[in-house]
């Protein structure tokens, strides 16, 4: 790996597109400027039409002729997904990159998606298998294989897969719910590398995370009403990104170096390189053993696949 990569290291990227969720702002956002700056045609989606103006606007002053458009895509939503994705495929017959990056963070009570999903493992975890689903035909297309980047998290690491209980309706604590779903993120990086190469797909899939990059998932919901302990633990959060954590900009380097650097390896996984991978340069990050365990990345994958209606067997 490149010692101390930066995007002034990513090779040129023109003539190919790129997806990224959620990015209209935070990490999302950094990694379409990234991408964007670096030659690529780069669709930037998100829920609200005002936010995705304001970042293009932005993007465009940022990357002066950077080629990016916005689309509405809710990752919550299997329609809004199936809708997104049909409609691409008729607008393109190939994606270069996918950046599964949108996602949402410690709900202070249990809610739900659209489809009846726990709102973060059916946003983080189910929204990006739906999504990669769709669009595998389109990456398959790109003749040396298109890349799927998951963006996963610190909070994989103690990260359970509760089968029994994966919508959370018995016991809900939001930042165990976080969690789940970020190991899920993990898993889902990994078991696609073993299905890709099972099934000799030419695809990319890689997974990364920012460490503690100060963003708003990272440091809102303060004034949501929540108990005592829930507060606290969100104000801890938000001083120990702040004293402790990097820019939006250094955490999206390793998602960044996962979908550009031609060294990137296929089920690899990147992260920062200082203590307890919060903040630093780009470098191979730490797998927990859950994320490892084929039994449970064979289980959850066909939990997937039956929830979201979609295969990526």
């Amino acid at each position: 790996m490149t010692r101390h990569w930066t995007i002034r290291q990513a090779p040129r990227m023109d003539g190919r597109l790129a997806l990224v969720t959620g990015a209209t702002g935070g990490l999302g956002y950094q990694t379409a400027l990234g991408l964007a700056s670096r030659g690529a045609r780069v669709i930037l989606t998100g829920r609200n039409p005002d936010k995705g103006l304001a970042a293009l606007t932005r993007l465009q002053l940022d990357a002066p002729g950077a080629d990016a458009t916005f689309r509405l895509l809710d990752v919550s939503s299997l329609e809004s997904i199936a809708t997104f994705a049909h409609a691409l495929a008729g607008e393109t017959d190939r994606l270069d990159v996918l950046v599964n990056n949108a996602g949402v963070m410690g709900t202070p009570h249990r809610m739900e998606t659209r489809d009846g999903f726990e709102m973060q493992f059916g946003t983080n975890f189910l929204g990006p298998f739906a999504l990669t689903a769709r669009l595998r035909p389109l990456l398959c297309a790109v003749p040396h294989g298109g890349r799927v980047v998951t963006v996963a998290s610190l909070a994989a690491l103690t990260g359970q897969i509760v089968f029994d209980d994966l919508q959370a309706r018995r016991r809900y604590a939001p930042f165990r719910a976080y969690r789940q779903s970020k190991l899920a993120d993990l898993i889902l990086a990994l078991e696609l590398d073993r299905q890709t190469r099972t099934h000799g797909w030419p695809l990319h899939s890689i997974a990364a995370h920012p460490g503690w990059a100060r963003t708003d998932i990272a440091t809102s919901r303060l004034n949501t009403e929540q108990g005592l302990q829930e507060r606290l633990t969100r104000i801890g959060a938000v001083w120990a990104f702040r004293l402790m954590g990097q820019s939006a900009a250094h955490g999206a380097l390793p998602i960044e170096f996962a979908a550009m650097a031609p060294e990137a390896r296929d089920g690899g996984y990147y992260g920062p390189s200082g203590q307890g991978e919060r903040r630093g340069h780009v470098t191979d990050a730490f797998v927990p053993a859950a994320a490892r365990d084929l039994t449970i990345a064979r289980r959850l994958w066909q939990v997937a696949e039956r929830l979201t209606g979609t295969s990526l067997s």
